[in-house]
């Protein structure tokens, strides 16, 4: 294959069929690729063990990739969900008559073309499908090698019920992982109408920096915990425990513990035995350094700069000590990607003012930043979590899938 443009033309075409779906289609397309997902789960994992063994076992991005029984299922879960959310086009948002009799609406339209650039996860391959297919929008994959044929197997399941439905295959396509093809993809504004890159910094800063496709970013997360000095400790340290070690090769666990120093001590005492569960390597500031040699913490660093502001993605997190909330919001002003933050206190005009200040997608008083998930806050399921401040922010999911558009009708009327 020399280009991809033949691609890009077909899923510009789909367009059409998918505005022409009918909110009762689209229900049972999706209902039925959530049973299509559960009867088909050997192939899935067989396929999903083809990218597994291509990967070690050290990688962190491994646990992104697995796709086990159990996943699946809940994947077909989330498909069954975002089939009983009601579809965000063809809303009325404004409405009006003009003095001169012109009739005026604004309603809510699919973007159109949604291209997804993203790595070992092919969850999302599901996850944006679904909504992509509920909203009546067009989706291209472009999915990571490390995935290659797992995505290339739930594609073709999805592209399957399509077809049952005499809807167009290729309202879902995925496109070749090959990176050469990737300056296509960026600068395809006749075929594509939106990119929505998800993954590491850099993926999202290349994105961002070659692309002449409107973009919205999501996915890099450096999210902080404060523990305040009033904070309960052992609800603190259950808190950040989960935030690290739950899922650590996702956007939203933690990266940097933040903790007034006259609580740090009594805070790592009931910390540490809980990180070394799961070996934890902890980079820690010098206050906290010495507090944890003391406690024979065995996979202990020094942090240095760069290990804050730093999104481990991984069995590991730094400590910074702080003498007061000031400097703590400080921190979190000058390292956060504006993803998720916390705060864990029991000063609730504190708690406020951290949740008023704190520029961020999702900000927390006394839970973890795991929560920061599409699904968990009822919106079925989610593109990515956007950083930014256009458009959307926080979970991307089925309600942003939509633009404007005006509707005049008039009788002749000329100006």
């Amino acid at each position: 294959m020399e280009n991809i443009q033949a691609l890009l033309e077909q899923a510009s075409f789909a367009t059409t069929a998918a505005r022409m779906l009918t909110d009762e289609k689209k229900g049972l397309i999706l209902k039925s690729l959530a049973c299509k997902l559960r009867d088909n789960q050997s192939t899935i994992v067989r396929e999903n063990k083809k990218d597994l063994d291509k990967m070690p076992d050290t990688d962190p991005k491994k646990d992104r990739l697995l796709l086990s029984e159990a996943r699946i299922n809940d994947l077909a879960k989330s498909v069954e969900e975002i089939s009983s959310l009601p579809d965000p086009s063809d809303h009325l948002q404004y409405e009006s008559t003009l003095a001169n009799g012109l009739s005026v609406k604004k309603i809510t339209v699919p973007l159109g073309v949604v291209g997804i650039i993203y790595e070992s996860r092919p969850n999302v391959t599901v996850d944006v499908a679904a909504l992509c297919i509920r909203s009546g929008n067009v989706c291209v994959l472009r999915g990571g090698t490390d995935a290659f044929f797992t995505n290339s197997a739930l594609v073709l399941l999805i592209q399957d019920v399509l077809k049952e439905y005499q809807a167009d295959e290729n309202m879902v396509q995925l496109l070749p992982a090959d990176r050469k093809f990737m300056p296509e993809l960026l600068t395809a504004t006749k075929y594509v109408d939106i990119l929505i890159p998800r993954g590491s910094q850099a993926l999202i800063d290349y994105v961002r920096e070659h692309a002449s496709v409107p973009v919205i970013e999501t996915g890099a997360g450096v999210c902080h915990t404060y523990v305040e000095s009033t904070a309960d400790l052992r609800k603190a340290a259950d808190i950040v425990t989960n935030a690290k070690v739950s899922r650590p090769s996702v956007c939203n666990s933690l990266d940097t513990v933040i903790i007034d120093k006259n609580v740090t001590e009594n805070l790592l005492k009931l910390l540490a035995p809980k990180l070394l569960e799961y070996n934890v390597e902890i980079f820690a500031d010098p206050f906290s350094y010495d507090i944890l040699k003391g406690l024979n913490y065995p996979h202990l660093n020094r942090a240095v700069e760069e290990d804050f502001g730093r999104e481990f993605l991984d069995f590991k997190c730094s400590v910074k000590t702080v003498d007061n909330a000031d400097e703590a919001l400080k921190h979190i002003r000058n390292f956060s990607s504006k993803h998720s933050e916390a705060i864990v206190s029991e000063d609730k005009e504190l708690c406020e003012r951290f949740l008023n200040e704190v520029d961020a997608a999702a900000v927390f008083a006394n839970a973890s930043t795991r929560f920061t998930d599409g699904g968990v806050f009822g919106l079925g399921a989610e593109i990515g979590i956007s950083t930014q401040k256009l458009h959307a922010r926080g979970p991307f999911a089925l309600e942003k899938l939509v633009t404007e558009k005006w509707v005049v009708r008039g009788d002749g009327q000329v100006r």
